[in-house]
Formats: structure tokens, C-alpha cells, sequence
């Protein structure tokens, strides 16, 4: 459609700003870093330690207990709650930020004489913004050109889409009536047609603005965050049992082994009701900090603070995470639907060549016959949803319509007037359906003009214009379908040209058509795309290339770049998809590597079949037609350069097109889920070693092994610092050779069982041990040496099981160095607890020790590496294919 439209100029549109206001969106109030610290102290767990404050403040008055052990858990409660405020008001920023980014659109209006694309913000009333199929309608305003189909979905939820159509009457009527046929919304999206909208109302003032202030949605869990949380609370079960008989045991010692059960002495003792009271009340205490232990509040934490460093490599790597199930779960994908053009290739289409109907070949438009260059010139320019504009330096350039017929215009220089004066009347723009446009133009030439997919257009031309431009019969057709086949081998994708002296009449094509020509249209493989492919392949992914190509063009694009390397892998076009039944399908699908010719309801029928077959399915996209399929995948990849609605679909927007990325995505993916893993073997290990201390040690003789002031900074030691240790773990290539997890699959694997026992039961047998040992004892100068001691042996045991945690396989120091959090935190973790056994005092139940004994502390905690390794060696020697020293070198597009 072509217009002859001046639109605003540049202090009309300043006047209209100041006057009406902006288009922006007023941002929701988010909550602040105080808001967040009050929500924090709401947790059930910080809520049972502040219960735990407030009974020991109340025996502090009582005389039965120090006041620093309740400055002490302050100050506990205060970090850890701090901690994770601060991560979590950070990754939000974070997020919010990006989320901003993502939402950056722009729109084509009418500025100063000239069509221009400028920022949705930047638009006033009184523009004229020219809407296009996949455009998404900027702000509220009337159509006063042309015609469209819109999916307001987004406002009505209603997905049946509605014309939007021209008033020629000035009163177009409510315009707070959505199903106001002469007025569009912001928010809807443009799905077929091509209109102008006059803007009247912006930002706020717009119906989808006022919905926006009234909403305050909270955004779903994802899959793994509910599954985390389900773990989380099957440990805090298993804290509250162990609480519970560690609480038993302690009060067992007091009463009876304490006395040798005798009942006189028990009788004794419990009559001295302030003193059986103040046990009691400090086996509740230790119960309580038992829970508090064994409840790993860091994972929370850690699943935001490793999405949130993934997030920022991933934007680096071109790759934003619109919605956090999205990362998660690329990681685990089974089969992955992907676009060609743009995707697989380089999405930089260029017209090669033009043929006549006589096969004769022209690979530029100067070395063409004026007579065709008019014919051509008039048939592409003016059957087009792109328009030709002079930028700022007064050259000639092509905004708008797709990468295709921006190639195509582009093929007919830009600067070549043709002979002939013709106005558009009418046009139907294409889409998969019908694969084709029409447009009818009438002046010096009355004709409709016809072009798109080849094997549609061909079968109704009985004439040809040859060189001279002149009509004639279209006697050797087969002739120049066999010269189109060989320009597909060569992946050359073909759109013909035609035109008719037939009116247009509905949306069919006229029955006779004159064939102009044939286009060629080159995209070039992108040179990365060959091994991503095979990376993706490697990784137990299943890629199928889905395209609006032909058979031809299709399958020789899929043999360079490796989706073709089995004899059996099959080649479907969208009839023989329609041909098959979904059992059918169901039993071709592992061996389907390529569909062509496909429409976007093959989409949504793969995704369809794929996840009846429980796989996890990943899906990309760029076009309206395509939000289905990318809604109803499992992860749904949209890209960067596709319309609005498409991203507003995705998961995932890949935002320089590129398939390598979608490889990425996969990979952090893998990387995050790994990460989790880890935090989890670490954890689990601190608790078990943990509770069977607190509860065995009353038995050996030990009240306290661990002070509960004590316990508390293990907590804090072992569960938010860890956090942050494994939090940044690196993207390895090694997850890409490990095949997808299931669907089923449980987040702790028999492995990671055997390595939480095995470690968390020898921690605990080496605290015992260390505790009730007499040579052991003896190593250091006095009591309070040795209880100071133990306190460092179980902080360093735990802070070395790191190390085993850290890695499956035997190298515990594989790609350390690119994992500075970790090194630090435990580096950090050392330093720290050595001050403290100096700056502690009563609060910690610590005292200085010597140099000797400090060699002591740390040649007995290390020993958790060998036990550990042994673990390892055995697993390996009984199942030889659980052995992980894979290959460990990082990915080499990985950013940091």
C-alpha cells in the first residue's frame, strides 16, 4: 500500500507532548529493600528463630541464660535475612531491567513528510503509524487508512481475531468500546491487512493503560522452583523429626545417664524444678536450632542467584530470558522445531537472479531489458507490505514488510523509475494460507498483480511476457519447472511474479495469470550453524528444521548443515504431514529431520505429537502465525527480529536469530540445573553430619558438642555463603554430552544420595571420634582448646566437602579458576572462622590456638578428601559409565 502522507512535524509533536503527555507506561511500584526486609522476617523459618529470640531473652531476664545468646541470634536472624534481601531487591533490578529491554518496540510513522521508525515511547497524539501483520497497535487511535485483522486477545482474551476498517463518517463512536470496528488498541496485535492509525489517546489514557495501573499479578513458581520447594519442605520434616529426638536424647542424658539411673537421684534433680526447667527449656533450643539447620533457607537464594548471574551471561551472549521456566527447562529438551531463514542461516536474504518465462537468466536487474525492468519494477513495488523512503542523506531505502520482499524490492534498484503510472486500489498481503499477494492497480496499467510460492501460481499462467514484454503462450512450462528444481538443489528459494487483467474479486487468486518471472533468493548458511547443530545433536537433542521452503531447497540446506547424516532421516512437506495420523506420525516423529513447505498449524501439531510422546519440546518462531506453537512448547524460542507478538509468546527471545544461541540456552540451561545439584550434595551432607552429631552426641557424654550459637553460624557458613560458592559456576562443554533429563527425573540422583551419606555420616563418625578420642584430646593445651577445636574441625570438614561437591569426578580442582565466588567464599570462610576462634570469647565458646594446633584442626578435616575420592574410585570401578572425568574445557563463546 502506498501513501501520500506528510504526519506531524517535529514541534507539532513536542506541542502534542506537552499537551497530551507521553506514551509511556507508568512503571508499578515494586517493592522496596525495606518492603523486602519486612517480607523476609514473615518467613516461617526467620519467624521460628525470632520465637527462639524472644525465649531466650525472656531467660536471660530469668537469670537462666547469657545475654549474648540472644545478641547473638539477633544478629544471625538480622545477616541472614539481609543477605537475602539484598540478593533478591538485586536480581530483581536486574530482571526489571532486562525485562525493559525486552519490551523496546518500534513503530513506522509519518514524520516531517517521510515514514520513519521510531520508539513506541516517542509516539504523541496526532501521529499516523502505519500498522503491518505482526505490528503491534502502539496506542489507542482510529484507522483513517486502509484495513486490518487484529487479535485483541491481550485485552478481551478473546483469540478470534476482528476487522479494523476506515470510517469515512468523522464520528466513529465509543471509543471505549473494543469491539469499535474503526478504532484500534493498544496492546492488540496486527494479524492480517495493512491500515493507518491516527493516534488520539497515549500512555495511560489508553484502555490498555487503565488496565495496566489495576493489575498487580504475581508471577508463577516455575516447575523446578515447585519442585525445590517440595524437597525443601521434605528436609524441614526431616529437621523437625530430628529435632524432636535430638531433643529426647538430650533431655534421656540429663535425666537418666546423668544419674546412672538411679531414682533417687532423678527424683533429686527433677525437684529442683529451676534447674530441669532450664534443661528443658535448652533441649526446645537445640531442637530448634536443629530445624533452623537443616532447613536449607539458602535454596531460594541460590536458585535466584544463579539465574541471575546466567541471565546477565545469556544477554551477552544474545540470548534474553523473558520468563524463568524458560532457562530451566531448555536444559532438558528432547526435540527442537527450528525456523531455517535467519536461524540456521544467515537471514541476510539477497535476490541472485531473475528468470523469464523463455528460462532466460539475468543475475542483476541492470543487465535486464527495460521492457521486463518496468514489468518487474511494477509488478514487486507495488505488491509489497515494505515501503521505499529517502533517509536523512537522501538515499533510497526500504523499511517495512518482511527480510523477502525487502530483498525482492531491493533486487529492482531502488532509483529506477519505471515508464508507468499506476495507484494501488486494493491489496491482499500474504500469509502462509494462501501463499501469495495480490494487489490491484489501475493508471496507465488496469491489472492485478500476483506473486509467492511458485507451485501455486504457475498452475494458472497460460502466458508469459518474454523479453520484449510481450504476452504469449506459456507452451514450455515443464521446461522451466526442471531449470527451478536445479536452482533448488542449490538452495536457491524461487517466487514468481504474474499478473492478470482480471479484477480482484475476494481473496482468490484470478483463474488466468501472464508469468513476469522467477525470483531467486539466496540465504547463506550461517558458519556457526554446523556445529551447533552437531553440538545439539551431541547433546541428545533432536532438531528438525521446519521451513516455507520447497522439498528441493529444503533438503540441501538440511545436508549442509547436518540434519541429513542418516540414511533413514526423513524429508516431509506440509501435505504429507496432513496426509499421516497422529499415530503415524506419532511412529515417523524420531526419524523426521526436516519439514517444508510447512504452515504454522504443522507447528502446533508437532509440539502436539512431540509431548504425546513425553518429550520436552522446544520451539522458534518469528511470526504472528507462529505464538501458537511457541505458547504451547515447553520452551518456546522467539526471535529477536520476529514480531511483537511472537516475543510476548516465547519463553526465550533470541535476539540475534542465530541457532548457536538457542545451543546457549541450552547449555546454561544444563548449567543451572547442575549448579542446583551441587548446592544440594552440599547441603544435604552439612545437615546429616549435623543432626547425627547433635543427636549422638549426648549419648557419648557431650551435651553441646556445638554450641547452638554455634550452629547458627554453621548455618549461615554453610547454607547462604554457599550459595554464593556455587552460585557462579562456569558453562562447561561436558553438560552438552550428558543426555537430556527426564521429565520424571528426580533432582537427586543415586550418585548424589551416595555422596550426601557417605560424607554426611564420615563427618559425623570423624566429630565423634575427634570428641571422645583421648589422644586426640591430648594435642591440645586445654579444654576450652579443644572444644574450640572441634567447633573450627567441623566449620574446615565441611568447608573442604566443597571441594568433593564441587565436582562428580576425581579432578577437584577442573575449571576452578573460573569460579572466583568460589574460591573466595572459601577462602573467605577459613580466615573468617580462624578470627573468630581469637575474637569470640564466651559468645562462640572459642579461644585462641597455637600454630601446632592449628595443623592439627586442619590435617584432621582435610581427610574428608581422600574418603570422598575412594567413593569415587569405587563407583567408578562398579560402573565404569558413571565415571565423570569428561572433557571439562569451557565453552568457548561463553561470556562471563
Amino acid at each position: 500500500m502506498k501513501y501520500d502522507i506528510v504526519g506531524l512535524k517535529d514541534e507539532e509533536v513536542e506541542k502534542s507532548r506537552a499537551e497530551h503527555g507521553s506514551n509511556e507506561l507508568t512503571l508499578q511500584d515494586s517493592e522496596t529493600f525495606w518492603e523486602k526486609l519486612i517480607g523476609n522476617f514473615k518467613d516461617p523459618i526467620i519467624m521460628i528463630l525470632v520465637v527462639a529470640l524472644l525465649i531466650n531473652v525472656a531467660l536471660a531476664f530469668a537469670g537462666f541464660a547469657e545475654w549474648y545468646e540472644g545478641v547473638a541470634i539477633a544478629t544471625a536472624v538480622l545477616l541472614a535475612t539481609m543477605v537475602a534481601t539484598f540478593s533478591e531487591h538485586k536480581n530483581e533490578a536486574s530482571f526489571q531491567k532486562l525485562q525493559e529491554e525486552a519490551s523496546e518496540i518500534t513503530n513506522k510513522v509519518f514524520r516531517n513528510g517521510q515514514l520513519v521508525e521510531i520508539a513506541v515511547h516517542d509516539i504523541v497524539v496526532g501521529d499516523k503509524v502505519v500498522l503491518q501483520p505482526g505490528d503491534k497497535v502502539p496506542a489507542d487511535g482510529r484507522i483513517v487508512q486502509g484495513e486490518m485483522k487484529v487479535n485483541q486477545a491481550s485485552l478481551t482474551g478473546e483469540s478470534e481475531d476482528v476487522i479494523k476498517r476506515r470510517a469515512f463518517d468523522v464520528q466513529v463512536g465509543d471509543r471505549n468500546d473494543l469491539n469499535n470496528q474503526f478504532f484500534a488498541f493498544r496492546g492488540t496485535v496486527v494479524t492480517d491487512g495493512e491500515a493507518i492509525v491516527e493516534i488520539e489517546q497515549v500512555g495511560d489514557k489508553t484502555i490498555y493503560g487503565r488496565l495496566a495501573s489495576e493489575l498487580n499479578g504475581e508471577e508463577r513458581d516455575s516447575p523446578l522452583k515447585v519442585k525445590l520447594s517440595a524437597l525443601a519442605e521434605g528436609i524441614s520434616k526431616f529437621g523437625y523429626i530430628g529435632g524432636s529426638f535430638i531433643a529426647l536424647s538430650f533431655i534421656f542424658k540429663k535425666v537418666f545417664l546423668d544419674h546412672s539411673f538411679d531414682m533417687v537421684q532423678i527424683a533429686a534433680y527433677v525437684s529442683n524444678w529451676q534447674g530441669f526447667l532450664n534443661d528443658i527449656v535448652t533441649a526446645l533450643i537445640l531442637a530448634i536450632i536443629i530445624v533452623v539447620v537443616a532447613v536449607p533457607e539458602g535454596l531460594p537464594m541460590m536458585i535466584a542467584l544463579v539465574l541471575s548471574l546466567n541471565m546477565r551471561k545469556l544477554l551477552n551472549a544474545k540470548v534474553l530470558v523473558r520468563k524463568m521456566i524458560g532457562i530451566e527447562t531448555a536444559g532438558s529438551l528432547n526435540i527442537l522445531f527450528t525456523d531455517k531463514t535467519g536461524t540456521l542461516t544467515k537471514g541476510q536474504l539477497e535476490t541472485v537472479l531473475f528468470m523469464n518465462g523463455d528460462r532466460q537468466s539475468f543475475p542483476s536487474y541492470k543487465g535486464m531489458p527495460k521492457e521486463l525492468q518496468d514489468l518487474l519494477a511494477l509488478s514487486v513495488r507495488n505488491n509489497s507490505s515494505c515501503v521505499i523512503t529517502t533517509d536523512g542523506q537522501g538515499q533510497r531505502k526500504c523499511i517495512g514488510g518482511n527480510a523477502t520482499e525487502r530483498a525482492i524490492v531491493a533486487f529492482t534498484d531502488l532509483n529506477y523509475e519505471p515508464s508507468w503510472n499506476v495507484a494501488v486500489e486494493k491489496n491482499i498481503p500474504f500469509n502462509s494460507k494462501r501463499k501469495f499477494s495480490m494487489s490491484q492497480v489501475q493508471g496507465d496499467l488496469n491489472l492485478t498483480l500476483v506473486k509467492g510460492a511458485p507451485e501455486t501460481i504457475l498452475d494458472r499462467c497460460r502466458f508469459y511476457y518474454d523479453e520484449k514484454g510481450q504476452k504469449k503462450p506459456f507452451d514450455n512450462k515443464k521446461a522451466l519447472v526442471q531449470e527451478m528444481d536445479t536452482l533448488a538443489k542449490r538452495a536457491i528459494r524461487l517466487i514468481a511474479v504474474a499478473a492478470s487483467e482480471e479484477p480482484i474479486a475476494g481473496e482468490d487468486m484470478p483463474k488466468e495469470l501472464t508469468l513476469v518471472g522467477v525470483l531467486g533468493i539466496r540465504d547463506d548458511l550461517r558458519q556457526e550453524s554446523v556445529q551447533a547443530v552437531r553440538e545439539a545433536q551431541d547433546a541428545g537433542i533432536q532438531v528438525v528444521m521446519i521451513t516455507g521452503d520447497r522439498k528441493e531447497t529444503a533438503t540441501a540446506i538440511a545436508k549442509e548443515v547436518g540434519l541429513l547424516t542418516q540414511k533413514d532421516s526423513l524429508v516431509l512437506t506440509s501435505a504429507d504431514l496432513q496426509a499421516l495420523s497422529d499415530k503415524e506420525l506419532q511412529a515417523l516423529l524420531p526419524r523426521l529431520r526436516v519439514v517444508a513447505r510447512a504452515l504454522p498449524t504443522d507447528k502446533s501439531r508437532l509440539v502436539q505429537i512431540a509431548q504425546s510422546l513425553n518429550m520436552v519440546v522446544g520451539m522458534t518462531g518469528d511470526g504472528v502465525n507462529d505464538a501458537p506453537a511457541l505458547s504451547k512448547a515447553d520452551v518456546g524460542f522467539a526471535m529477536g527480529s520476529g514480531t511483537e507478538v511472537a516475543k510476548e509468546s516465547g519463553d526465550i527471545v533470541i535476539l540475534d536469530d542465530n541457532f548457536s544461541s538457542i545451543t546457549k540456552a541450552v547449555l546454561y540451561g544444563r548449567t543451572i540445573f547442575n549448579s542446583i545439584r551441587k548446592f544440594l550434595v552440599f547441603q544435604l551432607t552439612v545437615n546429616v553430619a549435623a543432626i547425627t552429631v547433635a543427636f549422638l552426641g549426648p549419648f557419648f557424654g557431650v551435651d553441646l558438642p556445638l554450641t547452638m550459637i554455634q550452629l547458627l553460624w554453621v548455618n549461615l557458613v554453610m547454607d547462604t555463603l554457599a550459595a554464593l560458592a556455587f552460585g557462579g559456576e562456569p558453562a562447561l562443554r561436558q553438560y552438552m554430552q550428558e543426555r537430556p533429563k527426564r521429565r520424571d527425573e528426580s533432582i537427586i540422583n543415586t550418585d548424589m544420595w551416595s555422596s550426601i551419606l557417605t560424607n554426611g555420616l564420615s563427618i559425623a563418625a570423624m566429630s565423634i571420634v575427634f570428641l571422645k578420642y583421648p589422644p586426640v584430646q591430648g594435642l591440645f593445651t586445654s579444654e576450652a582448646a579443644f572444644l574450640t577445636g572441634f567447633f573450627a574441625f567441623f566449620i574446615f570438614l565441611n568447608n573442604f566437602n566443597k571441594f568433593n561437591a564441587r565436582v562428580e569426578g576425581l579432578n577437584l580442582f577442573s575449571h576452578i579458576g573460573k569460579n572466583t565466588g568460589f574460591i573466595n567464599v572459601v577462602l573467605l570462610i577459613f580466615v573468617v572462622q580462624i578470627v573468630f576462634t581469637y575474637i569470640g570469647g564466651d559468645v562462640l565458646r572459642t579461644v585462641g590456638l597455637t600454630f601446632t594446633e592449628w595443623i592439627y584442626v586442619l590435617a584432621f578435616s582435610a581427610i574428608i578428601i581422600p574418603i570422598d575420592l575412594a567413593r569415587k574410585a569405587v563407583r567408578n570401578m562398579m560402573s565404569p559409565s558413571e565415571d565423570k572425568s569428561y572433557n571439562t574445557s569451557e565453552l568457548s563463546t561463553q561470556t562471563e
